[in-house]
């Protein structure tokens, strides 16, 4: 690896007046810790009060599509770093926040001349057929053709997204994959390491104006590696219940007819295309010219690994934080436990 890697730590010793979008969430409450543990300035934009940012942060509160309020959160400020996501991936949620919030954040800091921004994307992008990832992607654009000097992070799979389970596991139910169990793979990374990995990315001038895809320490598990991962954490036989992707596509034309005149349906038959997406694509790389995901081409950073996370959960010290409906609550959706 070369020594101007952008995968590798190059501590600058400059510290910046940063604002953080999305400093609520999971990997922005990762990468606040690691920016103030670095002696940053942060400035946190926030709809609410939140008793969990630090004392030390200075926060504004209010709608954050509010030119004023970026505004007042950019003045004086030396850089942008967004861990923005919509939350559900929904196409209105998508375009209001993976794109819209983020726009709106661009035009604000290049109103108030800041030089540096950091975006948090995501690897799917790659191919885009769903809502989230075309609004990702049209931000994407929009940054890379602004004269701000940027970088835009693409990670693969996160522990939490892989963790889903753990409780039917822990219950005695078998492991639900689609398919054979075989069909995708992900080098996921942890929250730690993505978080180290931006901030590192923020002043590390090998990073400026790139794009940077990054996963966690290889190799590359499948559903069913993940599976006997997670058994052998929570001390479990490992048996698993392979689902038909197809069910998927039945769940998807089911809520179509229905979403006709319910708006839940309407929500719930997006998440089953994501679903879908994610049961059948990589997070990896993806090789145009040969057409397929490849691992060995999916960069690496950090030193946390999967089964090591799953041993946290198993034990308690760590309760996994609960999200948007995942695959294997579709599949119960559709009567199959």
């Amino acid at each position: 690896m070369r020594e101007d890697s952008p995968y590798l730590l190059q501590p600058s010793g400059a510290t910046m007046r940063v604002v953080l979008l999305g400093a609520s969430g999971t990997i922005g409450r990762a990468v606040l810790e690691v920016l103030l543990a670095e002696d940053h300035d942060v400035v946190c934009p926030l709809r609410r009060a939140d008793p969990a940012v630090p004392e030390r942060v200075q926060y504004v509160i209010g709608d954050l599509s509010a030119p004023e309020l970026l505004e007042k959160a950019m003045r004086g400020a030396d850089a942008v770093v967004s861990c923005l996501a919509s939350r559900t991936g929904a196409p209105g949620d998508a375009w209001a926040v993976d794109h819209g919030l983020n726009a709106a954040a661009l035009r604000a800091a290049k109103a108030q001349g800041i030089a540096r921004f950091v975006l948090l994307s995501a690897i799917c992008v790659q191919k885009p057929v769903l809502a989230f990832q075309k609004a990702k992607l049209a931000f994407e654009t929009e940054l890379q053709a602004s004269d701000l000097c940027h970088v835009i992070v693409r990670p693969t799979a996160f522990f939490k997204s892989l963790s889903g389970q753990v409780d039917r596991m822990r219950a005695g139910k078998p492991y639900l994959a689609f398919g054979n169990g075989r069909l995708t793979a992900c080098k996921p990374i942890s929250d730690g390491d993505l978080a180290r990995f931006i901030a590192n990315a923020l002043t590390n001038p090998a990073c400026a104006n790139r794009i940077l895809p990054v996963g966690g320490p290889g190799p590359a598990p499948t559903p069913e590696e993940q599976g006997r991962l997670l058994a052998d954490s929570l001390g479990v036989p490992f048996r698993m219940k392979r689902v038909p992707v197809g069910l998927l596509d039945a769940i998807t034309a089911t809520l179509s007819v229905t979403g006709r005149l319910n708006r839940r349906a309407r929500a719930k038959r997006e998440l089953a295309r994501i679903g879908r997406y994610y049961a059948t694509e990589s997070m990896l790389v993806w090789d145009e010219a040969r057409q397929c995901y490849d691992a060995d081409a999916t960069p690496e950073f950090g030193q946390n690994r999967l089964a090591d996370y799953y041993a946290t959960l198993a034990s308690g010290e760590v309760v996994l934080e609960r999200g948007p409906m995942r695959c294997s609550e579709l599949v119960k959706y559709a009567g199959i436990g």
